[in-house]
C-alpha cells in the first residue's frame, strides 16, 4: 500500500506510527522532509475548507490518503458519486427549466412530462458527452501502462471534485436568481482542474484546456437541446 505526501506528492509506504490508542507520531516524506499528511489529526471541517479553496493539499489528502484502493471500497464510493453526480444535475436542469418556464404554480401534467423528457435528456447526452470527453483526454494526460484502475481514479476525481454542485440544494430552500447555477458551473470547473492537477501531475495549461473542452461541449450539447425543443 503507497500513500502520498500532501506536501510535494511523493509516494510514502505509512503516514503514522500508532503506538496506543489515540498516540500516534505523523511521519515525514522522505522527499520535501515535512509532515507527509497534517490533515490526519485535523477536522474534517478544516479539510472542507481547503478543499473549497483549493488547495492542491486537501485533494491529494483526499484522493490518495482517504479513497485508497486497499482501504475503501473504491467500485461503491464510485457508483454512488456517479449516482449523486446525476441527481444534482437533474435538479440543475429542472432549476433552469423552472427559470425558463417561469414560477407558474399551476403546471399541467403535459408540461410536466415535457420539462421531465428534457431534464432526462439533458443529463444523459450532456454528460455521456463530458465524461466521454475527460475518459479520452485520460489516455493522453495519464500513463497507458497504468492500467484500467488508473481510469477508474481519474473518474472518481472527476465527480468527487464536482461536490460544488450540492450548493444547489440551497436552492431549495432559498430563492436565487439563475445566474447562481452557472456561478457554481465555475466552482465546479476550477475544483476539476485542481484535482486532475493533482491526479495527473500534467502541465495547468494542459489540464485547464480539458476542463474547459469538457465543459464547452456539454454546455453546447444542453444549449443545442434547449434550441431544438424551442422549435418545437
Amino acid at each position: 500500500m503507497e500513500y502520498r505526501c500532501v506536501k510535494c506528492g511523493f509516494r510514502i509506504k505509512t503516514l503514522f506510527v500508532q503506538y496506543s490508542p489515540g498516540n500516534i507520531r505523523l511521519m515525514k516524506c522522505e522527499n520535501c522532509r515535512a509532515v507527509a499528511d497534517e490533515y490526519i489529526e485535523c477536522e474534517i471541517m478544516i479539510l472542507l475548507i481547503d478543499l473549497i479553496l483549493h488547495k492542491p493539499q486537501a485533494y491529494r489528502h483526499l484522493l490518495y490518503n482517504v479513497l485508497n484502493s486497499e482501504t475503501v471500497n473504491l467500485e461503491g464510493i464510485l457508483w454512488k458519486s456517479t449516482v449523486g453526480f446525476l441527481l444534482l444535475d437533474a435538479y440543475r436542469s429542472l432549476l433552469l427549466s423552472r427559470s425558463n418556464e417561469g414560477q407558474s404554480s399551476s403546471m399541467s401534467f403535459s408540461l410536466l412530462a415535457w420539462i421531465f423528457q428534457k431534464m432526462l435528456k439533458d443529463v444523459v447526452l450532456g454528460n455521456v458527452m463530458f465524461l466521454g470527453v475527460f475518459l479520452h483526454a485520460s489516455r493522453i494526460l495519464l500513463n497507458t501502462s497504468a492500467g484500467a484502475s488508473s481510469f477508474k481514479d481519474f473518474l472518481l476525481a472527476v465527480l468527487i471534485s464536482s461536490y460544488f454542485k450540492i450548493f444547489l440544494v440551497a436552492m431549495m430552500v432559498w430563492n436565487f436568481p439563475s445566474s447562481v447555477i452557472y456561478i457554481i458551473d465555475l466552482f465546479v470547473l476550477s475544483s476539476n482542474t485542481v484535482a486532475l492537477k493533482v491526479i495527473t501531475e500534467s502541465a495547468m495549461n494542459r489540464i485547464l484546456g480539458v476542463c474547459l473542452v469538457a465543459h464547452a461541449v456539454k454546455f453546447f450539447v444542453v444549449q443545442g437541446l434547449e434550441l431544438r425543443y424551442l422549435r418545437y
